[in-house]
């Protein structure tokens, strides 16, 4: 290949730049720093892209600024220049633990807040940036994803808002029901899964797994996640079986229809080791009957894996059933809000998730094809070749990492 073909291939759409919401500055440095050793990596093997502008940098987050009037309205304010760069906006919409001021009184961030928040760096952008890409890990609102009746569709009128404000792409993962980017079919909707960094949270929570018929079995605790369930176990050659929920639809608690129990569909568990994944925990109480419902049918070990792990009603649950063995490891991405409260407990284990976001990031950046991001099914089988040596997986798992 010429030295003219491998600068054309390295050549970004424009100068990159991050910009984050208060409560996402964790999960942009630690985007920023892996971005910027894949770069100087990609500069040693090819010095050329030494000489495009804004290519090699220190640091790629964006100076901004996120204030409040005593009122609690805010306002953004973005200290350098950005005119002609390929903007990439983190926001986690979960986090609560950020706060200000309304007349003296001591508020949380909602998502809606942190939504406007979005909204208003956009808007300082607006007009400026070549390019304007939104990376929202949870999507906002995903959970009212539809409607029936007379109730509001907010994800796909987020998504709808998002695009009239001139968002080029949204970037997200295990959205609810990824369906929803219908609601903006002439703009750049963008679903990742974190199987991958399951996969290697779980081999080094438990070394010893044996991943065949015999031995595990991968569980959706729901009709939603089986999607997710089926596809892991085809790639772990293992069983997968299914909980599905029977609501009392008499009866309205918290705005849904409370269950009743869990039925399971599926071969027996007994003596095996199991997985249960799904998109998220938020109170975790249907979770956490899965397990045991799970261990009351003879399952060996059980590992939780979810990508955003929220707990609205705290970890007193959890250590309970972790206390009576009804479960061995919880597995998390570092997507969103983590308390340092959970990073301590004996259970809990982060599926890491920076180095993919920002392979992500340098991908888009460069205008390629996110599928050899996207796909992870060879990674996936690679290092299920390595099971024989557990040891030496987890030695080489920074190198199996994305690229």
């Amino acid at each position: 290949m010429s030295s003219t073909e491998t600068k054309e291939k390295i050549l970004p759409v424009a100068p990159l730049k991050i910009a984050y919401l208060e409560g996402s500055s964790g999960i942009a440095r630690q985007v920023n720093t892996s971005l910027v050793k894949m770069r100087k990596s990609i500069a040693s093997r090819d010095k050329s892209s030494e000489t495009v502008p804004g290519y090699i940098e220190s640091s790629y987050l964006l100076d901004t600024h996120l204030s409040r009037y005593g009122t609690g309205e805010g306002k953004a304010v973005i200290n350098e220049s950005v005119r002609g760069t390929d903007l990439y906006i983190i926001a986690d919409v979960t986090n609560y633990s950020v706060t200000y001021k309304v007349c003296g009184r001591i508020n949380h961030m909602s998502p809606d807040n942190h939504f406007s928040d979005l909204k208003r760096i956009i808007s300082a952008a607006n007009g400026k940036a070549a390019r304007i890409n939104v990376i929202m890990p949870f999507l906002y609102e995903s959970r009212q994803h539809k409607r029936s009746g007379r109730e509001s569709l907010d994800a796909a009128m987020a998504l709808k808002e998002l695009q009239d404000y001139g968002v080029n792409e949204v970037i997200t993962f295990d959205a609810h029901d990824p369906r929803v980017r219908n609601a903006t079919p002439l703009r750049g909707f963008d679903n990742f899964m974190p199987t991958y960094q399951f996969l290697r949270a779980l081999l080094k929570s438990a070394p010893d797994l044996q991943f065949d018929q015999d031995h595990f079995m991968v569980i959706s605790p729901d009709e939603g996640a089986l999607n997710r369930a089926v596809y892991f176990s085809n790639i772990l050659g293992a069983d997968v079986g299914m909980f599905y929920k029977r609501r009392d639809y008499s009866r309205v608690v918290d705005g849904k229809n409370p269950i009743v129990a869990h039925e399971f569909l599926g071969a027996s568990v007994k003596g095996k080791d199991c997985v249960i994944i799904d998109d998220m925990i938020s109170s975790g109480g249907s979770m956490l009957d899965v397990c045991k419902q799970m261990k009351e049918r003879g399952a060996r070990r059980i590992f939780i894996c979810t990508t955003f792990g929220l707990f609205t009603d705290g970890f007193d649950k959890f250590d309970d059933y972790y206390e009576k063995g009804l479960f061995t490891k919880l597995i998390t991405t570092n997507l969103c809000y983590q308390k340092p409260e959970l990073l301590k407990k004996p259970y809990y284990e982060t599926a890491n998730m920076y180095k993919y976001l920002a392979s992500i990031i340098n991908t888009l950046n460069h205008n390629e094809s996110v599928e050899k991001v996207k796909s992870t099914t060879r990674k996936m089988t690679k290092m299920l070749d390595k099971i024989g040596e557990p040891a030496h997986v987890m030695s080489e798992g920074e190198n199996l990492d994305q690229k």
